[in-house]
């Protein structure tokens, strides 16, 4: 059924729209609140936020490393910090980097394919001339490296791989080898062109010369790891390390500890005076102490095992007769055994 207006409200009608108040509140436009996120489907994100940030932990531990251990080897202050981690495409960072350079192709085992790590001219021939007697000048006309100085950046390299083999020791047992150096980026094609990688870049400063050191690592050759790249695994696998490998590294550490065994014959207490009116030949009886009885083995300041003392050869020695009961040493305890001669 047809509802027909009154008058009245024809009326109200007309005088709403010549007042230009025709849109009443609730024909209002609704706002758009998506949220739209630019997708480029030719460079595609394979590595999460999360994932981007595990892996600069990893290699802010081996700057930390490498800073060291090139201190120590050029005999220079050195200093390497992570300056960005970045994901882009092989081509972007071959484009990137100046020609000539120093690229070291890297074999990833256990993980398949290659990485790349590159430094910076300036860089090279910092660490090349410090090596060779000088101060560490960078030179002004970059060349192509020769044999002598190619075969010193070799043994660098292989350095610096060890350092990043333990930064990565919390995710995986990589053991990094070098493969080759090339000086021409054009002659590194580890991936196409527009396959995905994780750009690592570290600002190096060898004396007054500072540069950029670059470690790419591409999508494939990460992939089987890329679960364990999370916040979750990595403070997990580092607290679940720190309750048994560490622990097996320190029993592995104190085992050749030098620790002072003492065969203590026996005790007594006398006043000073009577210390200071020994003469030779004097006889100072001890306490509860026969000939006979077994003497203690002390190790550390805690009696820990019954000896009888004797002679081997032209030495004086003691053999373990008995075994403490307090004894908690047990590394030690499996060292000595009963029977077993201490010379």
């Amino acid at each position: 059924m047809t509802e027909v207006l009154s008058q009245d409200e024809i009326d109200q009608l007309l005088t709403a729209i010549n007042a230009g108040g025709s849109e009443s509140a609730e024909y209002k436009p609704v706002a758009d609140t998506r949220k739209i996120k630019i997708y480029d489907f030719k460079r595609p994100d394979k590595f999460s936020k999360e994932q981007i940030r595990t892996v600069q932990i990893m290699h802010e531990t081996f700057a930390r490393l490498t800073t060291t251990a090139l201190s120590a080897n050029l005999r220079s202050m050195v200093h390497v910090h992570v300056a960005s981690v970045d994901q882009l495409t092989y081509e972007e960072f071959i484009r990137s980097i100046p020609t000539p350079t120093t690229l070291a192709i890297i074999n990833m085992d256990p993980l398949k394919g290659n990485a790349i790590l590159e430094m910076d001219p300036g860089i090279t021939f910092s660490i090349i001339d410090r090596l060779f007697g000088g101060s560490g000048e960078s030179v002004k006309t970059q060349h192509e490296l020769t044999d002598i100085e190619q075969s010193v950046m070799e043994g660098i390299i292989v350095r610096i791989l060890g350092n990043m083999r333990e930064a990565w020791a919390q995710v995986i047992d990589l053991r990094p080898r070098l493969g080759q150096i090339d000086t021409n980026p054009q002659f590194a094609q580890i991936v196409p062109p527009t396959e995905m990688v994780v750009l690592v870049t570290l600002e190096t400063k060898v004396g007054e010369v500072e540069g950029m050191m670059n470690f790419c690592i591409p999508y494939l050759t990460i992939e089987p790891i890329i679960g364990k790249l999370s916040a979750q695994f990595w403070y997990s696998n580092v607290r679940q390390g720190s309750n048994t490998e560490n622990l097996s590294i320190l029993k592995d550490k104190l085992v050749s500890v030098d620790v002072n065994v003492v065969a203590e014959i026996g005790t007594i207490q006398v006043p000073v005076r009577d210390v200071l009116s020994l003469h030779a030949g004097d006889v100072v009886r001890l306490y509860n102490v026969k000939v006979g009885d077994p003497l203690a083995v002390t190790i550390g300041g805690r009696q820990k095992f019954l000896c009888h003392p004797g002679v081997v050869g032209k030495k004086m020695a003691v053999q373990i007769t008995k075994k403490m009961a307090d004894f908690e040493y047990n590394d030690f305890e499996e060292l000595v055994s009963e029977g077993e001669e201490l010379l």
